[in-house]
């Protein structure tokens, strides 16, 4: 069942469905998340099960705006510890589209952050997951889990459509979907973890590495072997259908020349500007790195729905700006 998010009646609605242990489709500022109360266990599996999800890959905990900016009191019924970097990250990137591991009280949250002692948490920007998260509360929802809105492993949903047709099995009275629109940011959040005393970046996206660092007043580490799981890290996610293949724009032409007339069974998404046969499908990509993220997941559904078997995409610019789609690309390609 879709409901149009721009009805308070919908809001309440879907809070109402959350606090009795439902699931709901929320927009976000990244992508629609497949929500479920975070303190409700039951409700979690009903999320891993939805999604087909392995149990020990942690869900993402989303929060409502902290009453008067006060992101410490904010998170403090679900993590045990707040460094000073974290509370410097929140409060400068909250509500938006960054999550942050911390180290989680053993009594909440636990199937959720997938048997981990950590959690991540994170507070959207988009006014329809906000007025959700805040009615929910008002019903003793503590916080939503929610993943990306999709089967485990394929394309992330940036419309109400894209959910209602990943769970198309599901029976209508089983998943309440509220349609806020596209996402306007379109790929999922950075990933910070912040439970070992120093900042270290586990997925990129939208925020760059540098504004992170001069916001920590630390530069961020790499992941090492000791990071803890997080959501969006495995090396192969984000897949359509088709096969994703990344070449540059030359590699690109010359395999077009090459196929001619039997490319129709490849669909393109480049800047370069190609020349291809008549009948293969050819996406323009755009040049700055925001859009491109925008539109992404969107333009690998809709060549995917075309029913080619190939996907091929000009591979992203160097340059931090580009690391989200480019990340999303290459596990997309894995």
């Amino acid at each position: 069942m879709v409901l149009d998010a721009a009805d308070p009646a919908a809001i309440a609605q879907a809070a109402q469905r959350l606090a009795a242990g439902g699931l709901v489709g929320m927009p976000t500022e990244t992508v629609y998340g497949l929500a479920a109360d975070a303190g409700n266990a039951s409700a979690v599996r009903g999320i891993f099960e939805a999604k087909g999800r392995p149990s020990d890959h942690p869900l993402i905990v989303h929060l409502p705006p902290a009453e008067g900016g006060d992101w410490r009191a904010a998170v403090a019924p679900l993590v045990r510890d707040v460094p000073d970097f974290a509370l410097r990250l929140m409060q400068a990137f909250w509500p938006g589209p960054l999550t942050l591991i911390l180290p989680r009280r053993p009594e909440v949250a636990a199937v959720a952050a997938g048997g981990q002692d950590s959690v991540g948490l994170r507070c959207p920007s988009h006014p329809v997951a906000q007025a959700l998260l805040r009615a929910a509360r008002a019903q003793g929802v503590l916080g939503v889990a929610a993943p990306s809105a999709n089967r485990f492993g394929r394309v992330s949903p940036t419309t109400a459509a894209h959910v209602a047709e990943e769970f198309a099995a599901l029976p209508d009275e089983a998943l309440l979907v509220l349609d806020g629109g596209a996402c306007p940011v379109g790929i999922e959040s950075t990933i910070v973890d912040c439970s070992r005393g120093h900042p270290v970046l586990l997925r990129p996206g939208m925020i760059t590495p540098a504004r992170l660092a001069a916001v920590c007043g630390q530069p961020l580490r790499e992941r090492d072997e000791a990071a803890p799981r997080a959501s969006g890290t495995l090396e192969s996610h984000y897949a359509p259908r088709a096969r994703v293949r990344l070449m540059d724009g030359r590699q690109l032409q010359a395999a077009l020349d090459v196929l001619g007339a039997d490319a129709r069974a490849i669909a393109v998404y480049a800047r370069t500007p190609l020349k291809a046969a008549r009948g293969v499908a050819v996406r323009a990509m755009p040049d700055d790195a925001s859009r491109a993220a925008q539109e992404l997941f969107a333009v690998l559904r809709a060549l995917d729905a075309t029913g080619v078997q190939l996907i091929w995409v000009e591979t992203p610019p160097e340059g931090a700006d580009w690391d989200g789609v480019r990340d999303r690309l290459a596990r997309a390609a894995a």
